[in-house]
Parts: structure tokens; C-alpha cells; sequence
């Protein structure tokens, strides 16, 4: 099984802000297959060292570097821990405090230490957690199933839910005169098809409020039709699963929405770039890491697509912006894009982070900016 703890935007908004003498950010391979979770921690060890370099060579406070290896090393040591793992580790570390995240994509493993965090890659499983709310909705029936990475979904329970449209409106749909006597035939039945839905979005609605994760629709004909107007979660995606559901397996649901959420990426992907071709001509858009940081610093950005695998060491001035580049990427120096990063989320932008191949022109960043520069 996949053990998977995707960060709300709060938990990165409070993971963003956190400043400390020694902010350890350490991002590991692993794997959910339990018996070869060894070598996971291996190199988890490893990563626990080389962060304990950096802060020797900084003649760093020794009783302070004794308390962040205490809390580093008792997670190494958790048997119980190791157990149950995802594809990736994300752990956030101060002398004081130690956090982790297991997240279903695949990151590049790394230590870095400074005096906040490194998120930039964190924000992969924010932009693609390959996972989805999927919704079988049938008039025999109607399901919640929650689905993450390669795993098949799982069903889950949710109180009020109808179990189909006769138990919802009283009786099945068909011909006979509705309490009003003014619909009849086929409007009748549209109208105990959108109270059916209507009863499904209400029972939906505790379980997704709040949330940001999609919503994938199996369902055929006018039922899928009356559920798109209906429903109130803005995070149903277009793309609809155009086969009855009553006879898929939980593992084939799972099966027919990955293409679906691969889908909805490409196209969100493709979007902001021809967004991003647009603005370009009106003088809104920059690839420049100087740039962008005194856009982030001003709260000018509005989207901004990152690179989650480079690390540009240097310093970013907390009132102008101005960055200061570092020849060595150290203790004292912090990832100047995963600071543009931060201060871009934290006015509101929509951060995206992608792979190189995703980001105008192969840069590490492509910002789209909220008025020309």
C-alpha cells in the first residue's frame, strides 16, 4: 500500500514562513515494497551527514547540531516508519521541530540546509499528486472512490450518500405524473435525475470541502450532463470517464482516470505557455531569476511554472528583491528560485512545479506577471 501525506497550502504557507538557525530539508527516494526499504535509509543516513558537513563547516553551535541529529537519526532508526512509505520522503528539520511527508512522486533525492526550508520540489506534489476523488454515478448506484499513484482506488463512505435514484426520489423514474401534475414523460424524468444529483452533491460536499485534490466523473448520457451543471466542487475536471460504471472494478476506474489526470496536466501545462506567449508581447513575462525575484518581492507575479530539480544558491534581499548569487551552494545560502517560489505563493500567484522540459524556453523559472515591467 501507498502511504501518502500530500501538504495543504496552509502547511506549506507555515513550512514557507519558518525561519531557524539550522532549516534541514532532506528529499529520498523510497519505495512502498517494505523489504527494500533498507536502502532508503541508507541513503537517508547519508543525507543526514551530508547536512551535518555543512553545518560543521559553519562552526554551527554543537549542543544545537546535537539536538537536529537526535531528531534526524530517531527517524532513522523508526522500524515502524520505514514501513510504510511512498514513492518519495520529504523531511523538514530544525533543532527544535522535525516534519515529513510521504508523497507519491518521484524526487530527486537531496540535503539542503539554510536557515529556511528548501520547497521548491515539494511543490510537485501540490501541482501533480496523482491523486483524484472519483465519482461512479449510475441510476443503479453511486460511489466515492479515492485513488494515489499506482495504487487501485479505494471506495470510501460517506453518510447520506443515496444508493441509487429510486432510494433518492422515492420511486424509479418513469412516466407517471409528479406530485405538481405538471411534469410528465421525459421532463419527469430529468427532474428525479436532478434531484438524484442534487442529493449526491450534498452528501459530496463534506468530504471535499476544503480540498484541491480533482474530481474525476464516470458516468454516461444525461446523468453525466445533469452532474457538470450541478455539481458545486470546483475541481471536477472536464474530462469524463464515458463508460457506465456499474460493472468497473475499482482497479479499472483506477486504470481509465490516470490518462484522464495526465491529461488535465498536459493541458494545464499547455495553457500557461500560450498564456505565457501572449503576455510576452505585452511586456508581462520573464525568465530572468533577478527578475522574477523582485516581481515575487513586489507581489507582481501572477503565475510562475519552476523547475523542481535545480538549486541556484544565493541570497534574495527581504525589501528590494535584489539577489545575491553564491559560489558555493552552503549552510549559509538557500535556494534563490525556491525563495522566488515562496514569496510568489505567499501574494497569491498560482506556482506550478515542473520539469525543465515544461518551462518556456528550458529555463528554471517563466514567470507571467500581473502589469508589463
Amino acid at each position: 500500500m501507498l502511504y501518502v501525506d500530500i501538504p495543504t497550502r496552509n502547511e506549506f504557507t507555515l513550512l514557507a514562513d519558518k525561519r531557524a538557525d539550522a532549516c534541514v530539508s532532506i528529499y529520498l527516494k523510497t519505495t512502498p515494497v517494505t523489504q527494500n526499504a533498507q536502502a532508503s535509509r541508507i541513503q537517508m543516513g547519508n543525507l543526514i551527514k551530508e547536512a551535518q558537513a555543512q553545518l560543521e563547516e559553519t562552526a554551527f553551535d554543537k549542543r544545537r547540531l546535537g539536538a537536529l541529529l537526535d531528531g534526524l537519526n530517531d527517524l532513522l532508526d523508526d522500524d515502524k516508519f520505514w514501513r510504510f512509505q511512498a514513492n518519495s520522503l520529504a523531511v523538514f528539520a530544525t533543532p527544535d521541530s522535525i516534519r515529513t511527508y510521504r508523497l507519491a512522486n518521484d524526487l530527486v533525492s537531496m540535503a539542503q540546509v539554510a536557515d529556511r526550508y528548501h520547497l521548491k520540489p515539494l511543490f510537485r506534489a501540490i501541482t501533480f499528486p496523482h491523486s483524484a476523488f472519483i465519482l461512479a454515478l449510475s441510476e443503479n448506484a453511486v460511489r466515492l472512490l479515492e485513488m494515489n499513484a499506482d495504487l487501485p482506488a479505494v471506495e470510501l463512505k460517506v453518510p447520506g450518500l443515496p444508493k441509487d435514484v429510486a432510494s433518492s426520489v422515492g420511486r424509479a423514474p418513469n412516466n407517471e405524473r409528479v406530485f405538481s401534475g405538471r411534469i410528465r414523460g421525459m421532463e419527469g424524468h430529468n427532474v428525479r435525475l436532478q434531484q438524484y444529483v442534487r442529493e449526491v452533491d450534498a452528501a459530496l460536499r463534506p468530504i471535499l470541502a476544503g480540498r484541491e485534490t480533482s474530481l474525476v466523473l464516470a458516468a454516461t448520457g444525461r446523468l453525466a450532463d445533469v452532474f457538470k451543471q450541478i455539481c458545486s466542487y470546483s475541481n471536477l475536471l472536464p474530462e469524463t470517464i464515458a463508460e457506465s460504471p456499474d460493472h468497473l472494478t475499482e482497479a479499472e476506474l483506477t486504470a481509465r482516470t490516470r490518462p484522464v489526470l495526465d491529461n488535465a496536466y498536459v493541458q494545464q501545462i499547455t495553457d500557461i505557455k500560450a498564456l505565457f506567449e501572449k503576455r510576452a508581447g505585452e511586456r508581462r513575462t520573464t525568465t530572468d531569476i533577478s527578475d522574477a525575484a523582485r516581481a515575487a518581492t513586489f507581489g507582481a507575479i501572477q503565475t510562475l511554472l519552476v523547475n523542481i530539480d535545480s538549486v541556484v544558491a544565493g541570497f534574495v534581499d527581504d525589501e528590494t528583491g535584489a539577489v545575491s548569487f553564491a559560489d558555493k551552494d552552503d549552510a549559509k545560502a538557500y535556494g534563490v528560485i525556491d525563495e522566488i517560489t515562496a514569496r510568489a505563493f505567499s501574494s497569491g500567484a498560482v506556482v506550478l512545479g515542473v520539469r525543465k522540459e515544461d518551462i518556456p524556453g528550458g529555463h528554471d523559472l517563466a514567470a507571467i506577471l500581473r502589469y508589463p515591467h
